[in-house]
């Protein structure tokens, strides 16, 4: 009984505006408390209509009061402060904007515990007693506090809606079934209940089961993860490992090719040094022999004498082979520099073919990703290409960073090369193309094939069998004003689609997917093709009319 006292208390000393214990608490000539704050803001909004209220009687005041503080009120309110009453009990927890308060309270409403559905009303704990206490409601279904219990009450009859009608899918009362839904497929409430919770109760399996499943993937994916991981160390090791080996089989042979340069210096520098010895010895001798002779000559006058000496002279000594040396100004080791130039060029042709391979190499671990559906998904597979001069017709001009060919009607100045196209104004990409990629081509002019090539097809003819789709090669799509084809080793197959100035073209190398689709507002698909691609592709184009142009365009 105390506690209800307090309660009373607290209430008859609440603002009824703000719903807290009164500040300032002033009375309006109606009798009516408030603070004096919440009044004045309350009045102000009535400013305009120069007529204020009560806002709890709604009794009329002109002119507006003025209002003096209560002392006596303010005194009491104090007094009730300082019993440490001020947050009510949690037993009578009232209602907040957010909360569901109880339908039978009045004034100041507490919040509702519970809502029963076949009342339709929402009660706090001691107006909910009955419920618990009277076999009347024994059959009354409570559940959590709700402010949607009118959605259960029929619109047109005011009842509870206790019926589903399956034909309509909708809830209905009573009177509904034999008004409106007479003879629709209606059963309870609670029973459709079951049965949509049953059905719920199986889509939570099948999720629970894919949950399943894709952990198991996801652990599967973290394994291919790890592998691939692994897989990458250990090629970087093995490559470190050849490249090393690479280098120090080099190295020795380096090693080996100045040993060996040295060594036959160091030989024929002693042989010549030898044969340079013999020659300076053979000098001195000579000028020996000169110098002698010349002495005889200078002192004997007498003839007699002079022809008696003369046989005494020594014979001179065999004369040194000098006719033998052969002078090759630096030329002595240029046989051996051209055999490594040549071991050089031999090697530089192997590493770029191989290399080709090395580099062209891809890893996928996934298997072949599903076709995109969007120019999204496209656009995530998008491939830059460059057209390659050295394949180019003489008579296409490339343009645009090489994004661009034009069929002009004069020879270029190319220069020749092995892998140009002679017969066909064609020219394929620099890219090597492997894995999932995607690229767009804008063309204009009469017709434009728009193909995709291995690098060894044929270049120096202008047969048919030269030109893209007419070889087993190459795939094109041969893009007109009015129509599409698609051409294959010869076989032309009608295409259908909307015509569009710019043709999409998607490959999976892997899964040996080739599609080609016009691109506008939407993608529409035009042709794939499925095969087996045993080489890397090149994109190309064909141009076929003086002024054509076709350009691959920029996606990123």
């Amino acid at each position: 009984m105390a506690q209800k006292g307090v309660q009373l208390d607290r209430e008859t000393f609440s603002c009824p505006i703000c719903l807290d214990l009164l500040k300032d608490p002033v009375a309006t000539p109606c009798g009516h408390s408030y603070c004096m704050k919440c009044i004045k803001g309350f009045w102000d909004g009535e400013d305009e209509k120069e007529i204020h209220s009560c806002p709890q009687c709604r009794q009329s005041f002109t002119p507006r009061p003025v209002l003096l503080k209560n002392t006596m009120l303010a005194a009491l309110v104090e007094e009730l402060k300082k019993t440490g009453l001020q947050a009510a009990p949690a037993d009578l927890c009232y209602a907040g904007a957010e909360d569901v308060a109880c339908d039978v309270c009045t004034g100041r409403k507490l919040r509702a515990c519970k809502s029963c559905l076949m009342c339709s009303i929402s009660y706090c704990e001691k107006h909910l007693q009955p419920h618990y206490e009277s076999p009347a409601f024994e059959k009354h279904k409570l559940v959590e506090p709700s402010k949607k219990l009118q959605e259960n009450i029929c619109s047109r009859h005011d009842e509870v809606m206790k019926l589903f009608c399956r034909t309509d899918q909708q809830s209905i009362c009573s009177l509904c079934s034999v008004d409106k839904h007479k003879g629709h497929d209606t059963v309870s409430a609670a029973a459709e209940r079951t049965e949509r919770q049953r059905e719920l109760d199986w889509s939570r399996l099948n999720i629970q089961q894919r949950i399943q499943d894709r952990e198991k993937e996801v652990k599967l994916l973290q394994q291919e993860v790890e592998a691939v991981n692994g897989s990458a160390d250990k090629a970087v090791e093995d490559s470190e490992k050849t490249f090393t080996e690479l280098i120090r089989l080099m190295e020795e042979r380096s090693s080996d090719v100045k040993q060996q340069v040295r060594s036959q210096q160091k030989r024929e520098v002693s042989r010549v040094r030898e044969l340079q010895e013999k020659l300076e010895q053979e000098i001195s001798e000579l000028k020996r022999r000169d110098a002698e002779l010349k002495l005889l000559l200078s002192h004997t006058e007498d003839h007699n004498q002079f022809l008696l000496s003369y046989p005494s002279l020594p014979a001179l000594s065999e004369a040194t082979h000098s006719s033998s040396i052969n002078i090759r100004p630096l030329s002595y080791f240029e046989d051996m520099t051209a055999s490594l130039s040549a071991v050089r060029d031999k090697l530089q042709d192997v590493l770029r073919e191989e290399w080709t391979n090395v580099s062209s190499t891809e890893v996928d671990v996934l298997l072949s990703a599903a076709e995109p559906t969007t120019r999204a998904g496209f656009l995530g597979y998008s491939q830059e290409i460059t057209l390659d001069p050295n394949t180019a017709y003489t008579e296409l001009v490339l343009s645009e960073g090489s994004r661009k060919a034009t069929l002009m009607g004069q020879q270029q100045s190319y220069s020749s090369h092995p892998d140009r196209f002679t017969g066909w104004p064609q020219v394929l990409s620099r890219e090597s193309l492997t894995g999932r990629c995607y690229w767009e081509v804008e063309w204009r002019g009469r017709r434009v094939h728009v193909a995709v090539a291995y690098k060894n097809i044929s270049r120096a003819g202008g047969g048919f069998e030269y030109g893209f789709g007419y070889n087993d090669k190459s795939w094109a799509l041969i893009c007109e004003q009015n129509s599409y084809k698609f051409i294959y080793n010869r076989i032309k197959t009608r295409v259908s689609g909307p015509l569009s100035s710019r043709v999409g073209v998607y490959l999976d190398h892997r899964a040996g997917i080739l599609s080609f689709y016009s691109v506008s507002e939407t993608m529409t698909l035009l042709h794939r093709v499925q095969t087996t691609f045993t080489q890397p592709l090149h994109a190309g184009v064909q141009l076929l009319c003086y002024g054509t142009t076709a350009e691959f365009c920029k996606l990123k």
